[in-house]
C-alpha cells in the first residue's frame, strides 16, 4: 500500500477460509473490503495481513486456476 493511500480498516472484517482447506492447520483466510482484500494465515490471526487491490487479487486467481503456482 503506498503512503498516500488511504488505510482501509479491517478491524470488524469477517474473514474466511478457503473451501479447499484440508483442515491441517495451514490455511489461508480472506477478508473483502470495497476498495482491498486481505489475506492472512488462520494460525496466527493477530499479525500483520497483506493487503492487494482488486486488480492484484484478480490476477493472483487467475494464476491459481490456470495452475501456474502449483507446486508438484
Amino acid at each position: 500500500m503506498a503512503e498516500t493511500e488511504h488505510p482501509v480498516d479491517f478491524s470488524r472484517a469477517v474473514w474466511r477460509k478457503s473451501s479447499r482447506s484440508s483442515g491441517n492447520g495451514e490455511c489461508v483466510e480472506v477478508a473483502f473490503h470495497r476498495t482491498a482484500i486481505a489475506i492472512r494465515d488462520s494460525k496466527s490471526p493477530g499479525e500483520p495481513f497483506l493487503r492487494v487491490d482488486e486488480a492484484q487479487w484478480a490476477r493472483f486467481l487467475a494464476e491459481v486456476k490456470a495452475g501456474a503456482l502449483d507446486l508438484g
